[in-house]
């Protein structure tokens, strides 16, 4: 099945999950988060905060397509525009990374290794603008109970290092400069290998099993 990745922009903000659209767990305090839900107003703030996101910084989420179908999204954004950070136990977020709120993978795509492609995606992305580092707050609590934020343990899966500990929240960081150094290493030794020796064809593809991310709910 193809599959594409896609800037997240208010023209496709409609393809997250609706409780996603509605969710504004990081674009929100806590105490303007209760307000807007009284109101029912979710949808009009997570959209006004897309917007002048993109506007004020640049872009500041992914979409990924399945067979032009949405199969999973990822938004991050400066900490300064993220006010439920401030109120998170392991803040605040370094002042040279940019935080990465919110992964899911939706659940008819699971296994897919799509967040990985995802967190692919966001180091590319930042790392050509310049940024240093990304950092996101993890959640240890078991599947059932995650709410907007990522797995920790997937976190670490793919290259983020525990820089703030914490039974629920730790803060994970990822240096870009290790990363993209770490991904050249790899490509030049694949490079080297592919050009000095022949490589039969299969019968059966390499399981991914060990690339597949745990999905999370928003």
């Amino acid at each position: 099945m193809s599959w594409h990745v896609a800037a997240l922009t208010l023209d496709n903000l409609d393809d997250l999950p609706k409780r996603c659209r509605r969710c504004v767990f990081w674009e929100l305090s806590e105490h303007m988060g209760k307000q807007a839900a009284d109101f029912g107003s979710m949808e009009l703030e997570k959209e006004a905060w897309i917007s002048e996101v993109l506007l004020e910084w640049g872009s500041c989420g992914r979409v990924v397509y399945m067979g032009g179908a949405p199969a999973g999204y990822v938004i991050y954004a400066p900490p300064s525009a993220v006010p439920r950070a401030a109120e998170m136990p392991t803040g605040p977020v370094s002042a040279d990374a940019v935080l990465l709120t919110t992964m899911q993978i939706m659940p008819e795509f699971a296994g897919e290794g799509l967040g990985r492609l995802l967190a692919q995606a966001v180091v590319r992305d930042l790392t050509r603008r310049g940024v240093k580092a990304i950092e996101v707050f993890g959640q240890q609590r078991p599947a059932a109970e995650r709410g907007c934020l990522i797995p920790a343990e997937f976190l670490r899966g793919v290259g983020f290092k525990t820089i703030r500990p914490h039974p629920h929240f730790p803060r994970l960081r990822m240096e870009l400069r290790s990363a993209m150094t770490w991904k050249e290493d790899v490509e030049a030794a694949l490079e080297q290998l592919l050009g000095t020796i022949t490589i039969p064809m299969q019968a059966a593809g390499v399981s991914d099993q060990s690339y597949r991310a745990v999905p999370t709910r928003s």
